[in-house]
């Protein structure tokens, strides 16, 4: 049985080979899409609706929080290793129209010095700034050495008189299975296998993003109560999971996140939960997630429940029209169905249940929406989620 592994082999899952998946090559026909409902983020387990806040917060939301740490992305250990930040540079002259810290944090590694791993963080500071910044920090590959080329977005969030920032992933973790031995995992598990239900790379990218925000917390030029997180693709899905997992995320835009992201699982289009269990992708979760290939309809949480553990923070749900591999559509449905989270706690939701064409924001309730006229890209939906963040932010909603 699966869960009498240390870890299980990934399934080997062939794209190219129908035979070895559940409903054949990737779908594009929505008479075939949805072969299971969608569930509730709101129905207890025991059937029974939250029609409150309190059952929501006491029961409901423990009750996600679990599936999704034990059976999707892995849990995060509580002896995780703590984290040493350096300044490594500071550049004043303005090259980039702000003040560019260099900032580097080291995990200890003492309990296995075999492995290593650290956090690059790059953050850029309005020239000029007369006090602490909102920041926005988008979540990046990373690699041996931190990155030399501003983000493309930076300008226009420091025309909004934030900051931005990187932070790295991969340094933090190897975005591979074959790297569960070195990195923050390697280093808790003295280089052995992982159980069924610790972490995979998307939550240990996470924990290294929560690290990012105890030194925000330290940095005088920081307003760490106006903190967002970005990500794109896989660092779309890191960003979402990072905000479900950590509460002072004030904000987060999961762009093309798609299939272990913002796309349900339980619905045939595109990328499916068995494509995530094949080689090139299942070291991104846990363990436990393997046995749900082939049996989506086991699946004890999906999109809609991760999306509503943001709640009643804002969201922005990003992805583009042609970028059909990450199922725009299924997203929107996943909004849709977790708005209601958000409505039970005085917020807004989404406002509708009927898609917008491309280019039309859904941006009045504090869940967002947008499909941007084009392809896999963050860049096209960054200046309404800015807009979006700023409203927010201004509100104090």
């Amino acid at each position: 049985m699966l869960a009498q592994l240390h870890i299980p082999d990934p399934l080997h899952l062939d794209p190219a080979n129908p035979m070895q998946r559940p409903s054949g090559p990737a779908n594009y026909d929505e008479t075939k899409a949805n072969p299971y409902p969608l569930g509730n983020p709101l129905k207890l387990k025991s059937g029974k609706m939250v029609t409150d806040a309190t059952t929501w917060e006491n029961e409901r939301r423990p009750e996600i929080l679990g599936d999704i740490e034990t059976e999707i992305y892995g849990r995060i250990p509580p002896d995780a290793p703590k984290v040493t930040w350096t300044v490594a540079s500071i550049d004043t002259s303005g090259t980039e129209g702000a003040t560019v810290k260099k900032i580097v944090g080291l995990v200890d590694n003492s309990a296995w010095p075999a492995a290593s791993a650290h956090i690059d963080l790059t953050l850029y500071i309005p020239k000029g700034a007369s006090g602490p910044v909102p920041v926005i920090v988008e979540v990046i590959s990373g690699g041996s050495a931190m990155p030399a080329k501003a983000p493309a977005a930076l300008p226009l969030i420091l025309a909004k008189g934030w900051g931005c920032a990187t932070a790295s992933t991969y340094t933090v973790q190897a975005d591979t299975g074959a790297g569960f031995t070195n990195g923050v995992i390697g280093i808790v598990n003295h280089g052995q296998p992982r159980q069924p239900d610790q972490w995979g790379a998307l939550a240990a990218w996470s924990w290294g993003l929560s690290r990012v925000i105890d030194y925000l917390e330290t940095d005088k030029d920081v307003d760490a109560k106006r903190l967002g997180i970005e990500g794109h693709s896989r660092w779309g899905k890191t960003a979402l999971l990072a905000a479900a997992l950590e509460p002072r995320w004030s904000i987060v835009y999961a762009s093309c996140s798609g299939e272990g992201g913002a796309k349900p699982s339980v619905r045939y289009w595109g990328e499916t939960l068995d494509d995530v269990c094949g080689n090139a992708e299942y070291h991104w979760m846990a363990g436990n997630y393997l046995k749900y290939a082939k049996h989506w309809d086991k699946l004890p949480v999906d999109s809609p429940d991760l999306i509503s553990l943001v709640a009643p923070r804002p969201v922005f749900i990003g992805c583009g029209s042609t970028d059909q591999w990450a199922d725009p559509h299924g997203q929107f449905l996943a909004v849709v169905a977790a708005g209601p989270v958000w409505e039970l706690l005085g917020k807004k939701g989404v406002g509708t249940d009927t898609q917008p064409g491309a280019d039309v924001p859904l941006v009045s309730g504090d869940i967002a929406y947008r499909m941007h006229n084009g392809g896999h890209t963050d860049a096209l939906d960054f200046p309404t989620f800015l807009d979006f963040a700023a409203r927010e932010w201004s509100t104090g909603k």
